[in-house]
């Protein structure tokens, strides 16, 4: 009540209805009663502090992370398996939809199974824990961290975003040795090598405690965990499978370039879940990733088919499918930390070198790596994860802190490669050699000569 007529008092005080003396009397009568409001104030203040630091799921994160989830899903089946089987030949492009469509099946399923427990729970430095085998403990009400503190997401959302990572990882692979390998040999080959490859080093680039993680490495997409990683595995591959029969001398051109450009533009679309994904919210961050999803592959494009051309005379179909591919793994690492510049220049270094990966290279190395996954994913690889140390720097446009240093990143990310290469390469030597002990890699030579569909699979993709 007093406070009222303290507040009447100065209204009627400026009007000249009141004395000023009795308005300040009345304020001052007023204020004596304040000291008790203001003591109550400290007692409610933990309150509002703790109901502040409750963690908050916010619809938006989930319903984008579950989109991005059913993109890179997009991205492999079909995008992979059509881009993979418009460049074999006719009588190999349902063994190669097949091994991509039961390969991304097989993995998703043992992702649940001991996959997510083994990359993503505990903190070792080289792998994570079993506490969550067989997803022991999780729940719908479970949640994952994101990169904010107090953001989160259903754990089974993170789970299933990620599961599809591994899926497509181990997918991968077959492009280097289509045409001449066992069915079941592609599968016991993804067991072994998800298992000893692919959870050690998604857990140590991504993992709480990674050796990698630790050291500083930036990898925000899968630069190393996906495409070094696979790269390297299906370089091995090439070795020891073999070479085709005919390899050199007979022609073994694609049989559907119209399939190949539409899985291209498949992956495209679906890396924005891939990159913008792995922001894991729905946020600035999403949209720098997904803005360099765009202008770093139109850049390698473009740049492939400026080299083709002036190797060649021509610029290709094939080459700007391959040149897109080859941007968007560039990007992979190097999309959530740099500047839209910074990913038009790494896309264009990516679109020459990639193209110098898969011819020569490619005859450097004397591989049969048949769809060229060493040439675009291994090298792009390398080529993104090393420049990430440069155009992550604040001075080019990129995300880094005050005190970043390039030559200090630069020599963090070739650590990672190193590693990434020679874990990978390791794990796939013996996982190759057991598997030919066990069952053996290669068809027989009549059975190649008439091609996996029939012989593997007992189909043929087309009626004649």
């Amino acid at each position: 009540m007093k406070k009222l007529l303290a507040i009447l008092a100065f209204g009627l005080s400026a009007l000249g209805f009141v004395d000023v003396a009795l308005a300040q009397d009345a304020a001052a009568s007023a204020a004596a009663e304040a000291p008790a409001v203001t003591a109550a104030a400290p007692a409610e203040a933990p309150a509002a502090q703790a109901a502040a630091a409750e963690p908050a799921v916010h619809k938006g994160d989930v319903a984008w992370m579950m989109t991005a989830t059913a993109l890179v899903i997009m991205m492999t089946i079909p995008g992979l398996a059509l881009f993979y089987g418009g460049l074999v030949r006719a009588k190999n492009m349902l063994s190669v939809l097949m091994q991509v469509f039961v390969i991304f099946s097989l993995i998703t399923v043992l992702w649940a199974i001991y996959g997510y427990s083994l990359a993503f729970g505990g903190e070792g430095a080289f792998i994570g824990s079993l506490d969550k085998i067989f997803l022991m403990g999780v729940t719908p009400d479970s949640l994952a961290d994101t990169f904010t503190d107090e953001v989160k997401l259903p754990e089974y959302v993170f789970i299933a975003f990620q599961s599809t990572f591994a899926a497509i990882t181990c997918a991968l692979i077959v492009g280097a040795f289509a045409e001449r390998i066992k069915f079941s040999a592609v599968l016991l080959f993804s067991v072994l090598w998800f298992t000893f490859s692919y959870l050690p080093i998604a857990h140590m680039v991504w993992g709480a405690g990674g050796l990698l993680l630790e050291d500083g490495a930036l990898d925000f997409a899968g630069g190393t965990v996906v495409h070094i990683n696979a790269g390297v595995a299906a370089l091995v591959g090439a070795y020891m499978v073999g070479k085709r029969l005919g390899f050199g001398k007979e022609a073994m051109t694609p049989h559907s370039l119209t399939l190949t450009m539409v899985g291209a533009s498949m992956l495209w679309v679906g890396w924005f879940g891939f990159n913008a994904g792995s922001n894991l919210e729905a946020t600035s961050g999403a949209a720098l990733a997904f803005i360099n999803t765009i202008v770093a592959t139109g850049a390698a494009t473009l740049a492939w088919c400026i080299g083709e051309g002036l190797a060649k005379g021509k610029a290709s179909m094939l080459g700007a499918a391959s040149g897109a591919i080859a941007g968007l793994v560039a990007i992979t690492p190097a999309c959530g930390s740099v500047g839209p510049m910074g990913a038009i220049i790494i896309g264009l270094l990516a679109g020459f070198i990639c193209l110098w990966g898969v011819n020569g290279l490619k005859r450097m190395l004397g591989a049969d790596d048949a769809l060229d996954v060493f040439g675009v994913h291994g090298v792009g690889g390398i080529v993104g994860a090393l420049l990430t140390g440069v155009f992550t720097a604040p001075g080019l446009g990129g995300t880094g802190g005050e005190d970043f240093s390039i030559a200090s990143q630069v020599w963090i990310q070739a650590k990672s490669v190193i590693l990434t290469i020679v874990w990978s390469g390791v794990v796939s030597v013996i996982a190759y050699k057991i598997v030919d002990l066990v069952i053996g890699l290669r068809v027989p030579e009549e059975e190649e000569r008439e091609g996996l569909d029939i012989a593997s699979h007992g189909e043929t993709a087309y009626s004649k």
